[in-house]
């Protein structure tokens, strides 16, 4: 006798085939940094949002922290403004600022947070302004040997996660804006969503950083190879961070610091692939770039 097999064995299966990555992954707290470039297809916004809470009900902690790239460049072109970048940064005049400050914070969180919200009552909305959860000091790139002001853009000097902890204790999921109160001159400062998202799982040492972006991951020999390279350790990073293009630099400069400041793994994968996160948590088939500690520090955090 044949038994018929049901028509929702697969997602059985594939549910009880997820039960050792939701063991292993029970409280980790895990940073998520979602790119403005990943936040343009409505659909894998919702798919994003969707998604991190099933992270919340499968027993992790997650925090997202976003950016707003093309969303704050359509603004300041409404505006007649120009952007510029210096260094893989924004440079942002105090006009500029104004405009990062509310995109970022009155548009592109307001909308994620809902989206969220629309599939749990979980997310809360915040910046780096609030209770000082970041603190900077003005950025002053190098570039061919010559310091070059790029305006009101910050480097992070300290982090306070204790507004973030209380949410997660609460069971909520933060939503952070990237943006960061001046430790000089009371001034509002815009910082590099990946900058943030590093310092953040630093501080909260996170099991796992993970940057969503619109590439696939970390190329071989770009611009004249598209192999995505699949493991990096930390020392094996640093010696390839001077050839990297510079949109790359800021992510993989995040990642190196937060491996090298405690965080388990930090990975960049392609937000333009749906479910990306959940293919990268509850998976072996990885879908980008997973940064490592040197097998010394592994030991040591081990």
């Amino acid at each position: 006798m044949t038994t018929r097999q049901h028509p929702a064995m697969a997602k059985a299966q594939s549910l009880g085939d997820a039960l050792p990555w939701l063991t292993r992954h029970q409280d980790r707290t895990v940073v998520i940094k979602l790119g403005g470039h990943a936040m343009v297809d409505d659909q894998l916004t919702a798919a994003f949002a969707r998604d991190v809470v099933f992270l919340r009900y499968a027993g992790l902690k997650p925090v997202v922290v976003h950016g707003g790239g093309p969303q704050i460049g359509a603004e300041l072109e409404r505006r007649g403004l120009a952007s510029e970048f210096k260094a893989g940064l924004r440079v942002t005049s105090s006009r500029a600022m104004d405009v990062v400050r509310m995109v970022l914070a009155g548009q592109v969180q307001r909308e994620l947070v809902g989206l969220i919200n629309a599939y749990g009552p979980l997310a809360v909305g915040m910046t780096g302004e609030d209770a000082d959860t970041l603190t900077a000091v003005r950025h002053v790139p190098w570039i061919d040997g010559e310091p070059v002001d790029i305006g009101r853009v910050g480097d992070i000097t300290r982090v306070n996660t204790g507004a973030i902890e209380g949410l997660l204790a609460d069971g909520r999921i933060p939503v952070v804006s990237s943006i960061a109160r001046s430790a000089e001159d009371g001034h509002v400062y815009n910082v590099n969503a990946d900058t943030a998202a590093a310092a953040l799982a630093t501080a909260l040492q996170a099991q796992a950083l993970v940057m969503l972006t619109d590439v696939e991951g970390l190329y071989a020999g770009w611009p004249l190879g598209d192999e995505v390279i699949g493991r990096l350790t930390a020392r094996e990073l640093e010696k390839l961070l001077p050839e990297l293009a510079d949109g790359m630099v800021p992510k993989m400069t995040g990642c190196l610091h937060a491996v090298r400041g405690g965080v388990g793994t930090a990975r960049v994968i392609d937000g333009r692939v749906p479910h990306a996160i959940l293919l990268e948590m509850f998976t072996d088939e990885g879908v980008g770039t997973v940064i490592v500690p040197d097998l010394d520090e592994a030991e040591v955090l081990a």
